[in-house]
């Protein structure tokens, strides 16, 4: 990289780590541009350089977030299944319940993504994160329990945006609650009991539920 490019992308990536640290802390509304530039130490001239305004700043810090919570959400599964191997439906039962637990204790997640991302970008940009970064793990793993036996043989593409669907809005509901500590337990014990429905022939009993205290201190 010539120095030209360094400094570019230094300061590009000045203004996203400010304007991450503030709209996680104050949300996106009552964060300004110029509290962004200050913190950024940049002009505001090179806020629009970079930018087109500040909802695309947001859009990008937003983008930010998902692809760390995906990435620290996959190597917590991987890592617990190099542990304790089980089955496709398994882990995604239990990958499922971790991501709620992320919903309720990341509060950048929970702040940007799940409060005001839908907010300010509008639910598109919610379900555009989801395709990118949801749709081809989870089609994965349901295409893995269907051939293990686990779950009924259902079309993959339709049962995919299904479960995505119910996953998006328990995250969600657990990031926007007054109390998201006790809405996550909540959340994650309806859910469950929905996914254990596709289990093969319907059998709930073959499928014990996968609680919260299971997904963070796996038995």
């Amino acid at each position: 990289m010539t120095r030209r490019s360094e400094q570019t992308t230094d300061t590009r990536q000045a203004l996203v780590v400010a304007a991450r640290r503030r709209f996680a802390e104050q949300g996106f509304a009552a964060t300004g541009t110029e509290e962004i530039v200050a913190d950024a130490q940049v002009t505001r001239g090179a806020l629009y350089h970079h930018f087109r305004d500040k909802a695309d700043l947001f859009r990008t810090v937003m983008e930010q977030v998902a692809t760390e919570v995906a990435e620290k959400l996959v190597a917590g599964e991987l890592a617990r299944d190099a542990e304790l191997p089980s089955d496709a439906w398994t882990q995604l039962r239990t990958g499922i319940q971790s991501l709620l637990d992320i919903s309720t204790a990341d509060s950048d997640f929970q702040r940007i993504v799940l409060v005001d991302g839908p907010a300010v970008l509008g639910s598109e940009a919610w379900d555009a994160l989801v395709e990118r970064h949801g749709y081809r793990l989870l089609s994965e793993w349901l295409q893995r329990a269907i051939a293990e036996e686990r779950i009924d043989p259902l079309p993959v593409a339709p049962l995919t945006r299904l479960v995505a669907a119910l996953l998006s809005e328990a995250s969600i509901f657990t990031g926007r609650a007054a109390d998201p500590d006790a809405a996550r337990v909540e959340i994650g014990i309806v859910l469950d009991r929905l996914l254990r429905g596709l289990g093969r022939g319907g059998d709930l009993a073959a499928q014990p539920p996968v609680s919260a205290e299971q997904a963070v201190h796996p038995r």
